[in-house]
């Protein structure tokens, strides 16, 4: 029970870190609704970008199961080195997303058309969505890999369960935030704060729980 517990916090901490930022856009998205672009391509389009986020992650995972754990663990400089990076450029940093087209110019119909859920998924307006949500992922993947690679299958299938769950919640939190537009700025503004902190914690817990850091005399024995 206590590893569930503690792989529950490190997927609750990698989700927010790594999805954080998708509220920005998914509201933005979500503003754009109309007859012919509807919430379920939304939601869709994010679910498929993060699954290939996810996907392109995995090697991680494989190599940590012919790796030494603890050499794996060294990987957790990477979300570590990421959240300084965002800690010591914070003030410089802007309400920026990847600059991707939100523009949905198709005529709007009278009718309203309904669409199964497999020809939602092949809609072009669908992978708009995918598109951005890759885009604006490029430190998910320096983060997932070394996430991945220290942990097992059970571990994973936790970490995985959390982080989707999360993107749904952000979903239905952008969904929301399109009624109450005020509480965007506030949720951004505080969200960005801490988040260089969690990704600072994440790789401390993953060099920690790989047993890293009892590498450490043996590192400081090659510069003698």
């Amino acid at each position: 029970m206590n590893w569930l517990i503690g792989t529950s916090l490190i997927g609750i901490s990698a989700a927010i870190a790594t999805t954080f930022d998708d509220n920005i856009y998914l509201t933005a998205f979500f503003g754009k609704v109309n007859h012919n672009f509807r919430p379920k391509h939304i939601i869709l389009g994010e679910f498929v970008g993060f699954t290939v986020l996810v996907i392109a992650s995995l090697p991680g995972f494989f190599g940590g199961l012919v790796l030494p754990e603890a050499w794996v663990g060294l990987l957790g400089i990477l979300p570590i080195t990421i959240g300084i990076s965002n800690l010591m450029s914070r003030e410089n940093d802007g309400e920026t997303v990847q600059d991707v087209s939100l523009d949905f110019g198709y005529a709007v119909k009278s009718r309203r058309q309904k669409k199964s859920l497999l020809a939602t998924l092949r809609d072009p307006q669908t992978y708009r969505v995918s598109a951005v949500t890759i885009a604006n992922g490029g430190n998910n993947i320096g983060i997932y890999v070394p996430l991945f690679a220290s942990t097992n299958l059970p571990s994973l299938g936790v970490i995985l369960f959390v982080c989707y769950l999360t993107v749904g919640l952000w979903c239905l939190l952008s969904y929301n935030l399109t009624r109450n537009p005020w509480m965007a700025p506030i949720l951004n503004r505080y969200g960005r704060k801490i988040f260089p902190f969690i990704l600072i914690w994440l790789g401390i817990s993953i060099m920690s729980k790989s047993g890293t850091f009892q590498l450490i005399p043996s590192l400081a024995t090659l510069f003698h």
